[in-house]
């Protein structure tokens, strides 16, 4: 399998094995909609030529919100999210011959919401391993009636979201936020916590809830974190220390596989804690290529345990201008069935678009891995590329951050 062949999923053609990460721009307007730099960001991932864009986070409510530019679909801005689909699905036409899948990222951010630029989290449990250093901040345990309502948030969303022309839709349930966090919810007390069965119920019903609320021809999917790398009971998919333990990761998996999902976004690891785990960067605790190869040997374990999915590989942009011989590799040795850029796309969108050109990335362009478009977000602004893309995002980092970017 080459990283250019076509594949087949929920009946539809996806036209190579590219696909761009939902990765949030946090540039969106306060009531949720597009802005300029949402809409030139997708622009230009259009320009790529990948066979998926997997759209960025859309919180399903105000207040499970991670930032307040976080994007969330209404009523009231339902045809600009229309309006942006059909730019890039023109574009890529116009360029390539075809369009991309163009998939929504479904999310409530838990712990990590911001609705109002300050923590008002929302969590499952207290957990000290995440909270170490922020233990003032108003933590709010969800109530179990509270979660049986969350269902029907992440169901009028989808409605939405088949009103804007997304091709798919993700039940997001990685990297700490809310449905994620209650997979390692082992001391919550009630009906979702403790058991695998209790844990994973919401998650299920929100898979559920969208299922039942898309039109025909669109499809439920997930970005699903395997592994926390929190040692238990602090996080999910690990044993005592930082073991990993995919036991009920591929539990989750056949279930999923039950309910007729056929796509699955794999990552691991929580970028507000631990950024090298799922982020590999330059000058980050290990060796970056450690922490690609550790993505990459989780998601070929669970990519030969269920042959029948479709898993897409995430942490593919440390490799820089080998990152597309990287995924070729695990491409052909059935490691994944599709390959996952994030911050590339943010440093050089057009990278595939080039590779198929040249037949090689240009070490001008590629994501150095500094960090830099992490950085401008936690600072409260919004992400991007100031190293390659200084027009634009260098003045916005040194308003956020300060200084000149790293």
């Amino acid at each position: 399998m080459q990283i250019n062949a076509k594949a087949e999923i929920y009946g539809k053609t996806v036209r190579n094995r590219v696909v761009i990460q939902p990765m949030e721009g946090c540039d969106g307007t306060r009531t949720g909609g597009i802005g300029e730099l949402t809409r030139r960001r997708y622009r230009r991932f259009a320009e790529s030529g990948a066979g998926i864009i997997w759209f960025e986070a859309v919180a399903v409510c105000e207040e499970g919100r991670a930032n307040p530019r976080q994007l969330r679909l209404t009523e009231e801005n339902v045809a600009e999210y229309r309006e942006l689909l059909a730019e890039m699905r023109q574009i890529s036409r116009e360029k390539f011959g075809y369009a991309p899948l163009i998939i929504m990222q479904a999310t409530h951010s838990g712990r990590y919401s911001k609705p109002h630029g300050t923590p008002e989290p929302i969590v499952a449990y207290r957990n000290s391993l995440y909270e170490q250093g922020k233990e003032n901040q108003p933590y709010h345990i969800i109530t179990d009636e509270a979660c049986e309502r969350i269902p029907e948030l992440y169901a009028k969303t989808a409605r939405l979201a088949a009103r804007a022309g997304f091709d798919g839709v993700d039940v997001k349930c990685c990297h700490g936020y809310l449905l994620n966090e209650f997979l390692s919810a082992y001391s919550r007390p009630g009906k979702y916590g403790g058991s695998f069965e209790n844990r994973t119920a919401l998650y299920f019903a929100c898979v559920d809830s969208v299922r039942g609320n898309i039109e025909p021809g669109m499809f439920v999917t997930t970005r699903l974190s395997a592994y926390d790398g929190f040692p238990y009971p602090y996080g999910f998919g690990a044993g005592a220390g930082r073991q990993i333990d995919l036991t009920e990761t591929k539990k989750m998996l056949a279930i999923l596989q039950g309910k007729g999902v056929e796509l699955v976004n794999i990552t691991i690891g929580n970028p507000y804690l631990i950024p090298e785990v799922n982020r590999p960067y330059a000058g980050c605790s290990e060796d970056g290529m450690a922490g690609v190869r550790r993505m990459a040997d989780i998601t070929d374990a669970l990519q030969k345990s269920f042959p029948g999915l479709k898993l897409v590989l995430s942490a593919l942009t440390f490799p820089g201008t080998e990152a597309i011989a990287f995924a070729e590799k695990c491409l052909q040795s059935g490691s994944c069935s599709f390959a996952g850029f994030g911050r590339m796309a943010f440093a050089y969108p057009q990278f595939y678009a080039d590779y198929l050109k040249n037949g090689y990335l240009d070490p001008k362009k590629v994501c150095v891995t500094c960090g830099n478009c992490s950085k401008m977000m936690r600072s409260g602004g919004v992400a991007g590329c100031p190293v390659r893309d200084r027009e634009v995002y260098l003045p916005l980092y040194r308003q956020y951050v300060g200084g000149e970017n790293g």
